[in-house]
């Protein structure tokens, strides 16, 4: 039996959700994705040690996801729910494949921690913006089946 790092984690109350205006419906429409959009691609993702999500965990929040549809980049601050979290590496990759695979190819996702929010941030920032390394990790059978359930995909 593992010991949980965070056995008592603080829960948040979720957002309403977004309600989605017939403009939005309509294919005949590009509308621009905005931070809320955004948002709502990564609330829902699970926590890697707790049966909640990340929004409910204060993870990530709405104020802290930044899009420019104009300049095409996502940029997103997460914050783990205690300084010497083990899982942020894990949770900030899961947050940028989600993302990867959701968001048109035209955009560049930059997934960060909240400064200041973590003891190893400087290196886990630097994990996080290097592509190389985030495929590497992808090519771990294993690494992609604990993201996958992260995101709520069946495992390969």
């Amino acid at each position: 039996m593992t010991t949980l790092e965070n056995a008592n984690p603080l829960v948040f109350r979720r957002s309403k959700e977004r309600p989605i205006l017939p403009e939005e419906e309509d294919d005949n429409i590009v509308d621009k994705i905005d931070d809320r959009e955004v948002f709502d691609m990564i609330r829902e993702i699970n926590d890697p040690e707790h049966p909640l999500t990340l929004e409910e965990l204060n993870v990530v929040e709405e104020s802290k996801v930044k899009v420019d549809d104009a300049e095409e980049t996502v940029h997103i601050h997460f914050t783990p729910t205690i300084p010497h979290c083990s899982m942020a590496t894990l949770i900030g990759l899961a947050i940028r494949v989600k993302l990867l695979r959701a968001l048109p190819a035209r955009f560049k996702v930059e997934v960060q921690l909240t400064p200041g929010s973590h003891a190893s941030e400087e290196a886990i920032n630097k994990q996080l913006a290097d592509k190389e390394r985030v495929a590497a990790a992808l090519e771990n059978s294993h690494l992609l089946n604990v993201v996958n359930q992260c995101l709520g995909a069946r495992s390969l």
